[in-house]
């Protein structure tokens, strides 16, 4: 663990001001705040991926596919932040369910590219309903889901360049 991920988990907030304690206490941990939302949000997807026939990170590729298309498989990667060990069985699987399709690139044979297929396609429209659904459930305006937004994509490319910089 490098000193950026031990200084996330031991900053609390207090009145708005940022401190760092001897003696952290869970409920003021930035860190496990992160946590305990992405586990909430992922259980209210669950019940609406489940209807789509796809887990999460089969829902998030389906969503860079279904922004553009076609995309390298090197491309899907480093969009999603995942590397291949973790984004080939996806593939595989949504190949198998008939969502997408593997090709090598005609221009060079080494790159592979992914497609939609009709299925992939179609299944956009049932899901277009999922992101509202989730903001609905977040109980948050479109305003302050915005600034949420806005405010954890800063902390992750912050965190992922502080990494870079210090990789222990």
């Amino acid at each position: 663990m490098s000193i950026w991920d031990t200084r996330l988990c031991t900053i609390e907030l207090c009145s708005s001001v940022l401190i760092m304690t001897d003696a952290p206490r869970l409920d003021r941990q930035v860190c496990f705040a992160l946590y305990s939302a992405s586990r909430a949000a992922t259980a209210v997807y669950r019940p609406m991926l489940d209807e789509l026939g796809l887990t999460y990170p089969q829902y998030l590729v389906m969503l860079v596919l279904w922004e553009e298309e076609p995309r390298t498989v090197r491309g899907l990667g480093k969009e999603l932040g995942l590397d291949s060990g973790t984004l080939s069985p996806l593939l595989k699987r949504l190949e198998g369910m008939k969502m997408l399709e593997r090709r090598r690139s005609a221009e060079d044979e080494r790159r592979v590219e992914v497609f939609l297929t009709e299925a992939g396609r179609a299944l956009s429209a049932r899901a277009v309903a999922v992101p509202q659904q989730l903001a609905a459930a977040a109980g948050l305006t479109g305003d302050e889901l915005e600034r949420l937004r806005e405010t954890l994509s800063k902390l992750s490319t912050t965190l992922h360049n502080a990494n870079r910089l210090d990789p222990q």
